[in-house]
């Protein structure tokens, strides 16, 4: 099989390729190609992915290019990992909303809408042109924010385009995790959780890092109650020390991370204010240095700067909204990412073995959650096999979550029209309706600094 990497010169790309190395099956992907538009940056990747390569017979084959449809033909499975403008842009997102006393985070509140603005249109060519020269290929999202990327890469593509997010199996592995160093499940039950290769059942609903944990089904029984009974054992993993047992057990349920900045919206942006630089500033400074160096070192030293790199980031990842929390370290538990490399691999193989796997996804609503339409894509568990992707059965929208969902998939859609219309006005609409913000009349002032400060705004009238 062919698999093609739109933003082959991402970050995360060797982790990617990791995954493509463990895979033994006989339909396995024997090609990758990487797309990007930055040289640099697909060079620095490609002395990566030929360390890891090294003394592996059946490594599959890497062609990196700089030409779309290069890239695109004849691909099987097609990732979308882009980020228009780039770490700097996102920095300037981030500064831009503290400049008006707003959070300023990355795929949430201005932070977000700004990304989405800048990616959209660019979203809708690249689906054109895979429309174009691959229709059948299947199409994994990872672009943020991914709901809404892959609500409207639907809007070309269908039902072949299918958003991840590693958020939720990091969770549901730290809560198991928890549970199992309790003695309250079997060992060995968070392996494979969230990735097709576990009979534990994760009944998680809600967006794209909106979403919530609601229950934990081993062996057909519902494990998360026990949890939520111990506020010794909610002290004990990420999102407990983030969100403190009480609001746990007053909910009933454990968030996703950034709700963090939902839920605790005061103390989040005091942190990220106080902040010596913020977290897209030093992301900015970290892999320029990488990509800077990596391009021309040789294959081994590559590697071992990108892993150095990676580790820092891991360690560092959210450190404001722990310092919020009360100034915690990341444990070596915590480290354990859900994993897109490995969602992504577990949906490949479900598809092109027939292997069926649940998975938590982002997909078309399709009547799952009555608050939304039939369009909307929500972030739920879903079964894949060869015939595609099929949300499972779900209990409603508790009623906590509900306005919540309902008020953010309003900003996800005025943020479409914008991007799709040029629309400056569904863009107002969008930032003035979002939870992070708190004034029409900010709302206005923040998209002006943000056409001012991304050239790629201009559209937006």
């Amino acid at each position: 099989m062919q698999l093609t990497i739109l933003g082959g010169g991402g970050f995360r790309v060797p982790l990617v390729y990791r995954a493509l190395l463990a895979d033994t099956s006989e339909n396995r992907v024997t090609q990758v190609r990487l797309y990007d538009t930055d040289e640099r940056r697909l060079r620095a990747i490609a002395q990566v992915l030929a360390a890891m390569a090294t003394g592996r017979s059946a490594a599959p084959e890497v062609v990196v290019t700089t030409e779309l449809d290069q890239a695109l033909a004849g691909a099987d499975f097609v990732f979308s990992a882009i980020r228009v403008g780039g770490t700097a842009a996102r920095a300037l997102d981030e500064q831009v909303a503290l400049r008006h006393q707003l959070i300023g985070q990355e795929t949430t509140g201005v932070g977000g809408i700004s990304y989405a603005l800048r990616g959209l249109p660019v979203v809708v060519e690249l689906a054109e042109r895979i429309r174009a020269v691959c229709p059948q290929a299947w199409v994994i999202n990872f672009t943020n924010p991914a709901g809404l990327v892959t609500e409207v890469m639907r809007r070309t593509l269908g039902m072949r385009v299918v958003g991840i997010c590693d958020s939720p199996v990091g969770l549901a592995r730290r809560v198991l995790t928890t549970l199992e160093g309790a003695h309250l499940v079997a060992p060995g039950s968070a392996a494979g959780v969230g990735l097709g290769g576990s009979a534990v059942h994760v009944d998680y609903v809600g967006l794209n890092h909106l979403g919530w944990l609601r229950g934990l089904h081993v062996d057909g029984q519902d494990v998360l109650p026990e949890l939520l009974a111990r506020p010794d054992l909610l002290g004990g993993f990420e999102e407990g020390r983030l969100f403190k047992a009480e609001w746990l057990q007053t909910l009933g349920a454990v968030p996703n991370e950034y709700l963090h900045y939902y839920y605790y919206q005061r103390e989040a942006l005091a942190a990220e204010a106080a902040a010596e630089a913020t977290r897209g500033v030093y992301l900015q400074r970290q892999q320029a240095g990488f990509y800077t160096v990596a391009a021309e070192l040789p294959p081994d030293e590559a590697h071992t700067l990108w892993e150095h790199t990676r580790a820092d980031r891991e360690a560092t990842y959210m450190a404001t909204n722990r310092e919020a929390a009360g100034s915690f370290e990341r444990d070596e538990a915590d480290l354990v990412s859900g994993g897109y490399d490995q969602v992504a691999l577990a949906i490949m193989h479900a598809i092109a073995h027939d292997d069926a796997a649940e998975l938590i996804l982002n997909v078309a609503n399709c009547g799952l959650l009555a608050e939304l339409d039939e369009t909307a894509v929500v972030e739920v568990p879903c079964r894949v096999d060869a015939r595609g992707v099929h949300p499972l059965p779900a209990a409603p929208l508790p009623g906590y979550a509900r306005g919540l969902v309902a008020q953010v998939k309003y900003v996800e859609r005025c943020t479409m029209e914008a991007a799709l219309t040029g629309s400056r006005q569904a863009a107002v609409r969008a930032l003035a309706a979002h939870p992070l913000t708190d004034s029409v009349a900010v709302a206005a002032d923040v998209l002006t600094d943000l056409q001012q400060t991304h050239p790629q705004l201009a559209y937006l009238r």
